[in-house]
């Protein structure tokens, strides 16, 4: 016979503790330019990733798994794949925005100590999830959730993370040598900071502004305003 579940209480933070938690949220940013050399010792490294291996997941597939890279030669091949993909963004964007996108330090991949592949397989669980029986990508939305706790925690801990998305995903996939039921979710380039932009740095140097919350939110139907 099964045991009943315990149960822990739910009561509220303390008004310190919920100040800490939003200040993660809201000072958190994507950094480029401003890692130093210091490096990421084995324990803080490991805190990192047990707070993304607490991130929901649906039908507690946890479909994550994370490679973490040191080597310089994996790290310059991943770089080329960037550069490479790079310029061919570049050239999607109209011709008066491309030299700010020139402009823009994008990765951070040969200045960071420790670069972060956080992959999806999508044959976690099996080969029918709960929860994911309608919605098979829902895999991909929970890896998502753990890239976004690793995040936070980093920020906590100092340490700055930027999400390098301009690669063409094979090539990455090459690299690392997954299997073709594994995808790749996010490389992360994590380093200790020193400083960081006061607001997203897309923001500072005039590529996107952050849209009025107000203007985002609807109720009880698409495009109906809330008050």
């Amino acid at each position: 016979m099964t045991a009943e579940p315990l149960l822990t209480a739910a009561a509220p933070f303390s008004s310190a503790e919920r100040a800490a938690v939003y200040r993660a949220i809201e000072s958190r940013r994507d950094v480029r330019g401003q890692f130093t050399a210091r490096p990421i010792d084995d324990a803080t490294l490991l805190r990192l990733l047990s707070a993304a291996h607490h991130a929901p997941s649906v039908g507690l597939s946890q479909p994550w798994n994370f490679i973490v890279i040191r080597s310089d030669a994996v790290k310059q091949a991943a770089h080329a794949a960037f550069s490479r993909a790079n310029d061919e963004a570049r050239a999607m964007f109209p011709a008066e925005r491309r030299a700010l996108y020139s402009a823009l330090k994008l990765e951070g991949l040969l200045t960071a100590p420790v670069s972060l592949c956080i992959t999806c397989d999508h044959s976690r669980g099996g080969p029918v999830v709960l929860g994911r029986t309608h919605q098979p990508q829902m895999d991909e939305y929970s890896t998502v959730c753990a890239v976004q706790n690793l995040m936070l925690a980093a920020r906590a801990e100092g340490i700055g993370t930027g999400w390098v998305s301009i690669f063409h995903p094979a090539d990455v996939q090459t690299l690392l040598g997954l299997p073709a039921h594994v995808s790749v979710v996010a490389w992360l380039c994590l380093g200790y900071v020193d400083a960081l932009y006061d607001q997203p740095e897309l923001q500072a140097k005039g590529w996107a502004e952050r849209l009025p919350l107000a203007d985002l939110i609807f109720a009880d139907h698409w495009g109906q305003r809330a008050d």
